[in-house]
Protein backbone atom coordinates (compact mmCIF):
# COMPACT_ATOMS: atom_id res chain seq x y z
CA UNK A 1 0.00 0.00 0.00
CA UNK A 2 1.19 3.93 -0.65
CA UNK A 3 1.83 5.91 1.73
CA UNK A 4 -1.30 8.32 2.82
CA UNK A 5 -2.62 11.55 1.49
CA UNK A 6 -2.97 14.48 2.83
CA UNK A 7 -5.06 14.51 6.17
CA UNK A 8 -5.38 17.64 8.18
CA UNK A 9 -6.34 17.52 12.08
CA UNK A 10 -5.16 15.64 15.06
CA UNK A 11 -3.02 12.52 13.84
CA UNK A 12 -4.76 8.71 14.15
CA UNK A 13 -2.86 7.07 16.94
CA UNK A 14 -2.87 2.45 16.86
CA UNK A 15 -0.33 1.65 19.76
CA UNK A 16 0.11 -1.97 19.81
CA UNK A 17 1.87 -3.55 22.63
CA UNK A 18 -0.25 -3.36 26.60
CA UNK A 19 2.66 -4.36 28.47
CA UNK A 20 3.95 -2.06 31.50
CA UNK A 21 5.46 0.66 29.38
CA UNK A 22 2.23 1.50 27.49
CA UNK A 23 0.63 2.72 30.13
CA UNK A 24 3.30 5.87 30.28
CA UNK A 25 3.01 6.10 27.13
CA UNK A 26 -1.09 6.67 27.04
CA UNK A 27 -0.81 8.44 30.05
CA UNK A 28 0.63 11.64 27.92
CA UNK A 29 -0.86 10.53 24.21
CA UNK A 30 -4.23 10.42 25.42
CA UNK A 31 -3.30 14.17 27.15
CA UNK A 32 -1.91 15.70 24.04
CA UNK A 33 -4.90 17.27 21.98
CA UNK A 34 -2.56 17.18 18.12
CA UNK A 35 -3.16 13.35 18.62
CA UNK A 36 -6.47 11.35 18.55
CA UNK A 37 -5.68 7.99 19.96
CA UNK A 38 -7.81 5.37 18.89
CA UNK A 39 -6.70 1.56 19.45
CA UNK A 40 -4.67 -0.28 21.50
CA UNK A 41 -3.94 -3.94 20.28
CA UNK A 42 -1.96 -6.79 21.74
CA UNK A 43 -1.27 -10.60 21.00
CA UNK A 44 -3.58 -10.55 24.34
CA UNK A 45 -6.60 -9.11 23.53
CA UNK A 46 -7.87 -9.06 27.29
CA UNK A 47 -4.57 -7.16 28.29
CA UNK A 48 -5.32 -4.79 25.14
CA UNK A 49 -9.10 -4.38 26.29
CA UNK A 50 -8.32 -3.55 29.55
CA UNK A 51 -5.18 -0.79 28.94
CA UNK A 52 -7.55 0.61 26.23
CA UNK A 53 -10.62 1.12 28.86
CA UNK A 54 -8.20 2.22 31.52
CA UNK A 55 -6.80 5.67 29.48
CA UNK A 56 -10.54 5.97 27.95
CA UNK A 57 -9.50 4.74 24.27
CA UNK A 58 -12.27 3.52 22.33
CA UNK A 59 -10.91 0.40 20.38
CA UNK A 60 -9.09 -2.26 21.13
CA UNK A 61 -8.38 -5.90 19.85
CA UNK A 62 -5.95 -7.41 17.41
CA UNK A 63 -2.98 -6.05 15.38
CA UNK A 64 -4.09 -7.11 12.53
CA UNK A 65 -7.63 -5.28 13.46
CA UNK A 66 -5.97 -1.96 14.30
CA UNK A 67 -3.85 -2.35 10.78
CA UNK A 68 -6.89 -2.58 8.95
CA UNK A 69 -8.58 0.55 10.51
CA UNK A 70 -7.93 3.95 7.95
CA UNK A 71 -8.53 6.46 10.97
CA UNK A 72 -5.32 5.42 12.14
CA UNK A 73 -2.40 6.80 10.80
CA UNK A 74 0.21 6.52 12.83
CA UNK A 75 1.16 3.28 15.28
CA UNK A 76 3.51 3.06 18.42
CA UNK A 77 5.41 -0.23 18.39
CA UNK A 78 6.12 -1.16 22.13
CA UNK A 79 6.62 -5.01 21.00
CA UNK A 80 9.83 -6.50 23.00
CA UNK A 81 13.08 -5.49 21.21
CA UNK A 82 13.58 -9.09 18.82
CA UNK A 83 10.18 -7.91 17.25
CA UNK A 84 11.01 -4.43 16.60
CA UNK A 85 11.77 -4.55 13.34
CA UNK A 86 9.17 -7.06 12.17
CA UNK A 87 6.67 -5.56 13.65
CA UNK A 88 7.55 -2.29 11.83
CA UNK A 89 7.35 -3.73 8.54
CA UNK A 90 3.90 -4.82 9.12
CA UNK A 91 2.91 -1.37 10.12
CA UNK A 92 4.33 0.28 6.67
CA UNK A 93 3.10 -2.60 4.98
CA UNK A 94 -0.18 -1.30 6.12
CA UNK A 95 0.20 2.17 5.03
CA UNK A 96 0.98 3.76 8.90
CA UNK A 97 3.70 5.71 9.65
CA UNK A 98 5.42 4.19 12.63
CA UNK A 99 6.91 4.75 16.08
CA UNK A 100 8.86 2.60 17.90
CA UNK A 101 10.61 1.74 20.85
CA UNK A 102 14.05 1.61 21.02
CA UNK A 103 16.15 -0.11 19.67
CA UNK A 104 15.47 0.50 16.27
CA UNK A 105 16.50 -3.47 15.60
CA UNK A 106 18.66 -5.56 16.83
CA UNK A 107 21.10 -5.38 14.02
CA UNK A 108 22.20 -2.94 10.96
CA UNK A 109 20.30 -5.25 8.27
CA UNK A 110 17.11 -4.97 9.73
CA UNK A 111 17.10 -1.21 11.04
CA UNK A 112 18.28 -0.51 7.47
CA UNK A 113 15.08 -2.68 5.60
CA UNK A 114 13.11 -0.93 8.26
CA UNK A 115 14.50 2.57 6.89
CA UNK A 116 13.82 1.33 3.30
CA UNK A 117 10.75 0.39 3.70
CA UNK A 118 9.01 3.66 4.80
CA UNK A 119 11.13 5.49 2.42
CA UNK A 120 9.75 3.60 -0.29
CA UNK A 121 5.99 3.84 0.39
CA UNK A 122 6.21 7.67 1.69
CA UNK A 123 6.08 6.88 5.56
CA UNK A 124 8.06 7.99 8.20
CA UNK A 125 9.96 5.85 10.44
CA UNK A 126 10.97 7.00 14.21
CA UNK A 127 12.22 5.97 17.21
CA UNK A 128 12.45 6.72 20.66
CA UNK A 129 14.22 7.47 22.68
CA UNK A 130 12.82 11.09 22.81
CA UNK A 131 14.21 12.09 26.39
CA UNK A 132 16.32 14.52 24.27
CA UNK A 133 13.05 16.38 23.42
CA UNK A 134 13.20 16.92 27.09
CA UNK A 135 13.38 20.65 28.83
CA UNK A 136 17.10 19.42 30.57
CA UNK A 137 18.35 18.07 27.37
CA UNK A 138 17.29 20.50 25.11
CA UNK A 139 18.52 23.42 28.13
CA UNK A 140 21.82 21.50 27.78
CA UNK A 141 22.33 21.93 24.21
CA UNK A 142 21.52 24.86 23.83
CA UNK A 143 23.61 26.26 26.52
CA UNK A 144 26.48 23.97 24.98
CA UNK A 145 25.54 25.92 21.52
CA UNK A 146 26.05 29.16 23.61
CA UNK A 147 29.51 29.01 23.93
CA UNK A 148 29.36 28.79 27.73
CA UNK A 149 32.01 26.21 28.23
CA UNK A 150 33.89 26.79 24.54
CA UNK A 151 34.34 24.23 21.85
CA UNK A 152 33.38 20.56 23.02
CA UNK A 153 36.53 18.56 23.24
CA UNK A 154 35.61 15.46 25.23
CA UNK A 155 32.76 13.65 27.27
CA UNK A 156 32.80 11.27 30.17
CA UNK A 157 29.68 9.41 30.49
CA UNK A 158 29.17 6.45 33.37
CA UNK A 159 25.83 4.21 33.78
CA UNK A 160 26.30 2.13 36.63
CA UNK A 161 24.36 0.00 39.36
CA UNK A 162 23.69 -3.69 40.10
CA UNK A 163 21.36 -5.21 37.52
CA UNK A 164 17.43 -4.91 37.49
CA UNK A 165 17.43 -8.39 38.74
CA UNK A 166 16.85 -7.24 42.47
CA UNK A 167 13.65 -5.07 41.69
CA UNK A 168 12.03 -6.14 38.24
CA UNK A 169 9.73 -9.10 38.37
CA UNK A 170 10.77 -10.73 34.82
CA UNK A 171 13.97 -9.24 34.34
CA UNK A 172 15.68 -12.10 31.95
CA UNK A 173 14.93 -10.17 29.05
CA UNK A 174 17.24 -7.69 30.02
CA UNK A 175 20.25 -9.69 29.83
CA UNK A 176 19.26 -11.13 26.58
CA UNK A 177 19.93 -10.76 22.93
CA UNK A 178 18.71 -6.79 22.27
CA UNK A 179 19.43 -5.29 26.14
CA UNK A 180 21.85 -5.63 28.67
CA UNK A 181 23.29 -2.35 29.76
CA UNK A 182 24.27 -1.42 26.58
CA UNK A 183 21.37 -1.77 24.28
CA UNK A 184 18.77 -1.22 27.21
CA UNK A 185 20.04 1.91 28.40
CA UNK A 186 23.20 2.91 26.02
CA UNK A 187 20.77 4.11 23.33
CA UNK A 188 19.84 7.23 25.96
CA UNK A 189 23.51 8.07 26.11
CA UNK A 190 24.67 7.70 22.67
CA UNK A 191 21.62 9.87 21.23
CA UNK A 192 22.40 12.50 23.97
CA UNK A 193 25.69 12.31 22.92
CA UNK A 194 24.75 12.43 19.12
CA UNK A 195 22.98 15.53 20.21
CA UNK A 196 25.35 17.65 21.41
CA UNK A 197 28.75 16.24 19.74
CA UNK A 198 27.17 15.27 16.23
CA UNK A 199 27.77 11.96 14.90
CA UNK A 200 30.09 9.18 15.66
CA UNK A 201 33.13 7.88 13.28
CA UNK A 202 34.86 5.17 15.32
CA UNK A 203 34.69 3.36 18.36
CA UNK A 204 36.78 0.71 20.46
CA UNK A 205 35.92 -1.26 23.61
CA UNK A 206 36.13 -3.98 26.18
CA UNK A 207 33.59 -5.70 27.82
CA UNK A 208 32.65 -8.79 30.45
CA UNK A 209 30.59 -10.59 32.34
CA UNK A 210 30.70 -11.04 36.04
CA UNK A 211 28.32 -14.02 36.54
CA UNK A 212 27.02 -16.31 34.18
CA UNK A 213 23.44 -16.43 35.67
CA UNK A 214 21.24 -14.42 37.93
CA UNK A 215 18.34 -14.75 40.46
CA UNK A 216 15.07 -12.93 40.52
CA UNK A 217 14.87 -10.78 44.05
CA UNK A 218 11.11 -9.96 43.65
CA UNK A 219 7.67 -10.91 42.55
CA UNK A 220 6.33 -14.32 41.85
CA UNK A 221 9.44 -15.74 40.15
CA UNK A 222 11.30 -14.64 43.07
CA UNK A 223 14.44 -17.04 43.78
CA UNK A 224 14.65 -18.26 39.77
CA UNK A 225 17.56 -18.13 38.51
CA UNK A 226 18.10 -17.23 34.65
CA UNK A 227 20.94 -17.25 32.17
CA UNK A 228 23.00 -13.80 30.84
CA UNK A 229 23.49 -14.20 27.16
CA UNK A 230 25.00 -10.63 26.82
CA UNK A 231 28.24 -8.25 28.04
CA UNK A 232 26.71 -6.91 31.58
CA UNK A 233 29.52 -4.30 31.51
CA UNK A 234 30.93 -2.37 28.90
CA UNK A 235 33.42 0.29 28.46
CA UNK A 236 33.69 2.58 25.20
CA UNK A 237 36.08 5.17 23.62
CA UNK A 238 33.56 7.02 20.54
CA UNK A 239 35.44 9.45 18.37
CA UNK A 240 33.80 12.12 16.80
CA UNK A 241 33.08 13.57 13.49
CA UNK A 242 33.86 16.81 14.51
CA UNK A 243 37.08 16.03 16.39
CA UNK A 244 35.60 15.59 20.55
CA UNK A 245 35.48 11.97 22.06
CA UNK A 246 33.81 10.36 25.05
CA UNK A 247 34.49 7.62 27.60
CA UNK A 248 31.31 5.44 27.89
CA UNK A 249 30.74 2.92 30.68
CA UNK A 250 27.61 0.86 31.18
CA UNK A 251 27.12 -1.49 33.77
CA UNK A 252 24.79 -4.21 35.16
CA UNK A 253 27.81 -5.23 37.21
CA UNK A 254 28.72 -2.27 39.89
CA UNK A 255 27.54 -1.92 43.30
CA UNK A 256 27.58 1.46 43.35
CA UNK A 257 24.98 3.67 41.44
CA UNK A 258 26.16 6.05 39.46
CA UNK A 259 24.75 8.17 36.72
CA UNK A 260 27.21 11.23 35.17
CA UNK A 261 26.85 12.59 31.80
CA UNK A 262 29.21 15.88 31.33
CA UNK A 263 30.90 17.47 28.32
CA UNK A 264 34.16 19.13 28.69
CA UNK A 265 35.33 22.34 26.61
CA UNK A 266 37.67 24.35 25.99
CA UNK A 267 36.64 27.06 28.50
CA UNK A 268 34.86 25.06 31.29
CA UNK A 269 32.39 21.66 31.91
CA UNK A 270 29.00 21.14 31.42
CA UNK A 271 26.90 18.52 33.97
CA UNK A 272 24.48 17.42 31.69
CA UNK A 273 20.97 15.86 33.32
CA UNK A 274 20.62 11.92 33.42
CA UNK A 275 19.70 11.10 29.84
CA UNK A 276 16.94 8.79 30.92
CA UNK A 277 14.82 11.80 31.90
CA UNK A 278 13.03 14.73 30.73
CA UNK A 279 13.92 17.29 33.24
CA UNK A 280 16.73 18.23 35.23
CA UNK A 281 19.07 21.54 35.63
CA UNK A 282 22.77 21.73 33.70
CA UNK A 283 25.80 23.06 35.13
CA UNK A 284 27.95 24.93 34.20
CA UNK A 285 31.44 24.82 35.30
CA UNK A 286 33.85 27.47 33.85
CA UNK A 287 37.50 27.45 34.66
CA UNK A 288 36.99 31.14 35.75
CA UNK A 289 33.80 31.02 37.77
CA UNK A 290 31.97 28.60 40.14
CA UNK A 291 29.73 26.15 39.22
CA UNK A 292 26.19 27.80 38.17
CA UNK A 293 23.10 26.00 37.68
CA UNK A 294 20.64 26.82 34.53
CA UNK A 295 16.91 26.21 35.16
CA UNK A 296 15.55 23.48 32.51
CA UNK A 297 13.55 25.42 30.45
CA UNK A 298 11.28 23.34 27.64
CA UNK A 299 8.66 20.64 27.69
CA UNK A 300 8.49 17.92 30.79
CA UNK A 301 6.05 15.52 29.20
CA UNK A 302 7.96 12.14 29.58
CA UNK A 303 7.61 9.21 26.82
CA UNK A 304 5.41 9.91 23.84
CA UNK A 305 6.68 13.19 23.18
CA UNK A 306 8.18 12.12 20.56
CA UNK A 307 5.25 10.63 19.20
CA UNK A 308 3.57 14.01 19.01
CA UNK A 309 6.90 15.15 17.84
CA UNK A 310 6.54 13.32 14.99
CA UNK A 311 3.16 13.79 14.43
CA UNK A 312 3.49 17.25 14.00
CA UNK A 313 5.99 17.17 11.59
CA UNK A 314 4.14 14.75 9.53
CA UNK A 315 1.16 17.04 9.32
CA UNK A 316 3.93 20.45 8.64
CA UNK A 317 5.71 17.83 6.05
CA UNK A 318 9.44 18.56 7.65
CA UNK A 319 11.26 15.97 8.91
CA UNK A 320 10.93 14.94 12.56
CA UNK A 321 13.83 14.77 15.13
CA UNK A 322 13.86 11.67 16.98
CA UNK A 323 14.19 9.95 13.27
CA UNK A 324 14.78 7.25 12.10
CA UNK A 325 18.27 7.95 10.70
CA UNK A 326 19.27 8.93 14.39
CA UNK A 327 18.07 5.85 15.45
CA UNK A 328 19.96 3.73 13.15
CA UNK A 329 22.79 5.64 13.57
CA UNK A 330 22.89 4.99 17.20
CA UNK A 331 22.07 1.59 16.52
CA UNK A 332 25.56 1.20 14.48
CA UNK A 333 26.84 2.71 17.49
CA UNK A 334 26.05 -0.22 19.38
CA UNK A 335 26.38 -3.12 16.99
CA UNK A 336 29.97 -1.54 16.48
CA UNK A 337 30.32 -1.59 20.14
CA UNK A 338 29.82 -5.03 20.94
CA UNK A 339 32.37 -5.74 17.44
CA UNK A 340 34.93 -3.69 18.90
CA UNK A 341 34.89 -5.60 22.55
CA UNK A 342 34.23 -8.82 20.65
CA UNK A 343 37.30 -8.74 18.00
CA UNK A 344 39.62 -6.38 20.54
CA UNK A 345 39.70 -3.92 17.37
CA UNK A 346 38.78 -0.63 16.81
CA UNK A 347 35.92 -0.08 14.51
CA UNK A 348 34.16 2.25 11.84
CA UNK A 349 30.77 3.35 11.78
CA UNK A 350 29.02 3.02 8.15
CA UNK A 351 26.58 5.79 9.17
CA UNK A 352 26.27 9.22 9.82
CA UNK A 353 23.30 11.25 10.58
CA UNK A 354 22.62 15.13 10.04
CA UNK A 355 22.19 16.59 13.91
CA UNK A 356 18.75 18.45 13.82
CA UNK A 357 18.53 21.99 15.46
CA UNK A 358 16.97 22.19 19.22
CA UNK A 359 13.59 22.46 19.89
CA UNK A 360 11.94 26.30 21.17
CA UNK A 361 11.75 26.93 24.36
CA UNK A 362 8.27 27.63 23.98
CA UNK A 363 7.27 24.27 22.19
CA UNK A 364 4.38 23.14 24.21
CA UNK A 365 3.05 19.85 23.92
CA UNK A 366 -0.18 20.28 25.49
CA UNK A 367 -1.12 22.77 23.12
CA UNK A 368 -3.78 22.46 19.79
CA UNK A 369 -1.76 23.37 17.01
CA UNK A 370 -3.61 20.94 14.32
CA UNK A 371 -7.19 21.97 14.37
CA UNK A 372 -10.21 20.33 14.02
Amino acid sequence: MSGQGARTGPVGVGLIGAGTISSQYLQNLTAFPDLDVRWVADLDTARAQERAQEFGVPRSGSVGELLADDDVELVVNLTIPRVHAEVGLQVLEAGKHVWGEKPLALDLEDGRRLLEAARSAGLRAASAPDTFLGAGLQTARRVLESGRVGAPLSALTLFQNPGPESWHPDPAFLFAEGAGPLFDLGPYYLTTLVQLLGPITRVSATSSVARPSRTIGSGPKAGQQFDVTVATHVSALYEFAGGASAVSVFSFDSAVRRTQFEVAGAEGTLLVPDPNTFDGDVGVHRLDEDLVSVPARGATTTRGTGVLELARAIRAGVPERASGELALHVLDAMVSTSRAAQDRAAVDLTTTVDVVPPLAEDWDPTARTLGA
